[in-house]
């Protein structure tokens, strides 16, 4: 909940503030900041807005023109405050349509679907159980059921201070979690994170458990934009903002902050000095790492610590193939694969997306993309060739297909939450009451993941700078701290002796 005050700016009396970073995260912290009045410049050093999730035109071997972005992202029913952005300009979200499932397959043959599972705590879990075939009397009756306790009563942050030293893949051999399931499942929650389960805190692993089946009723299912997200998101959003008076700077390249009297900030950008009455970091890891680098007088010697011991996941690649001939036609538009050699999903564009489509159509074709993650030991080459491979065995049919062109996205610029770095990782308030930090990477005390993480870091970076002026900021929405059942809150307590 946001301190009370009063709900905007006088006018003539409007701080200027400046947000560094143009994705989900600044984009939110811009949109509460300048709705309640303030003088807003965002600085962005790509072309266009959207961070991580923005696209840019190409021009096809064809002739045709396209939108490449880094690829298929899930916008989750339980991502309320990014949802909440995007009703600024959608208030229906009618750019967003559902895709009916979130199929999972493994290349031994085995296959798991969400469609049917109930969406209601405890039943998404138990209706998971029951009908996926990774799951049978044997395998269950081997768990160790104590050990699996945790999962039904998940807390935050009392999960980061259990399980954070502990890594996913060591949890589920813990509880003796069936080898299929651990492949099928919970391998590819958690390679969303772009990172190996090996290394991934199981303190993330569990929140995902929470968000997407015990704290919520949305279950696995989710929407996706149906044009590309410069045109569906971004592109709205600016406007947006620049209607309510923000400055929107693209192609300017943050390099570093300097604090002024009386609480002031003075950022260098590539373009020039601008001076600010307060200012949002809202970067990606590499980016935030650099510009407190470079930046000798912000900080505390242990805050700059840490901000320097923020690590990037391993590299992953996007694959985007234009095929002369359609995918079948029963295909999914989304397909999460597992035991393909790097392989971790397939997304058939034209299933929900516009232009690709209109291109599909014109050309009897198909759009494909193909994700491979956490491929640090790959060489991007090869891992291009074997996932075209590996397609052909998913889907048989586009053996036969020529591809017309293709677009090819080798990138590293995620966040990585190692085992055991939870305590380290910064959070949205800085030693400086001007200056606010915003991002997926940033701790945040709310059961939030990926892109809502991102929206919600972004609005508390907005709410701590509001709350400085005695501005009233804007109320979240999250998943509940706990387990939402009280029976499994219950069992869960056994765990630890928690009530």
């Amino acid at each position: 909940m946001p301190r009370p005050g009063r709900p905007r700016f006088e006018q003539g009396n409007a701080p200027s503030v400046a947000v560094i970073g143009g994705g989900i995260a600044g984009l939110a912290a811009a949109t509460l900041l300048v709705e309640r009045g303030a003088h807003v410049s965002v600085y962005e050093r790509q072309q266009s807005l959207g961070g991580r999730l923005a696209g840019w035109c190409i021009r096809l071997a064809d002739g045709s023109e396209a939108t490449m972005s880094r690829g298929f992202h899930a916008f989750f029913r339980q991502y309320y405050n990014l949802r909440g952005l995007l009703r600024r300009t959608d208030p229906d979200l009618s750019r967003l349509t559902p895709l009916p499932d979130y199929p999972l397959l493994h290349s031994g043959g085995l296959t798991d679907s969400f469609a049917r599972v109930p969406r209601t705590p405890p039943f998404s879990v138990l209706g998971f159980v029951a009908l996926s075939p990774t799951f049978d009397w044997r395998d269950l009756a081997a768990m160790n059921a104590r050990a699996a306790l945790p999962l039904l009563d998940v807390r935050v942050p009392e999960v980061y201070q259990r399980f954070d030293r502990i890594s996913a893949t060591r949890f589920l051999e813990r509880i003796r979690f069936p080898e299929a399931a651990h492949h099928l499942a919970f391998e590819i929650f958690s390679r969303s994170f772009f990172a190996d389960p090996r290394e991934l805190s199981a303190a993330e692993l569990l929140l995902m458990f929470h968000i997407y089946f015990l704290g919520s009723a949305e279950g696995l299912l989710f929407d996706v934009p149906n044009e590309p997200f410069p045109q569906a998101l971004w592109e709205p959003l600016g406007e947006y903002l620049q209607r309510h008076g923000a400055v929107v700077r693209t192609g300017t390249s943050a390099q570093a902050i300097r604090l002024l009297a009386g609480g002031r900030v003075e950022l260098r950008t590539d373009t020039g000095v601008h001076r600010h009455d307060a200012a949002v970091l809202a970067l990606d890891t590499a980016g935030l790492r650099q510009v407190v680098a470079d930046s000798p007088g912000l900080g505390t010697a242990s805050w700059r610590d840490d901000i320097a011991a923020l690590r990037i996941a391993p590299p992953f690649l996007v694959s985007r193939l234009w095929l002369d001939r359609p995918v079948r036609s029963d295909r999914p538009g989304f397909l999460g694969t597992s035991g393909y050699d790097g392989l971790d999903n397939v997304t058939v564009l034209e299933r929900y997306e516009g232009e690709a489509a209109r291109w599909a159509a014109r050309k009897g074709g198909s759009v494909v993309e193909l994700h491979a993650y956490a491929a640090a030991d790959a060489r991007p080459d090869h891992l291009r060739s074997t996932l075209v491979d590996r397609l052909h065995r998913v889907y048989p049919e586009t053996r036969e297909a020529r591809i017309i062109d293709s677009r090819h996205e080798w990138r590293s610029d995620c966040p990585l939450f190692l085992v055991g770095s939870h305590h380290r990782r910064p959070t949205v308030r800085t030693p400086h009451p001007r200056l606010t930090l915003a991002g997926d990477a940033i701790r945040c005390e709310l059961p939030v993941a990926l892109m809502e993480r991102a929206a919600t870091t972004g609005f508390l970076a907005a709410n701590a700078l509001l709350a400085t002026w005695g501005v009233r900021g804007q109320v979240l929405w999250t998943v509940p701290r706990r387990g939402r059942s009280p029976a499994l809150r219950a069992l869960g307590a056994l765990a630890g002796g928690r009530s």
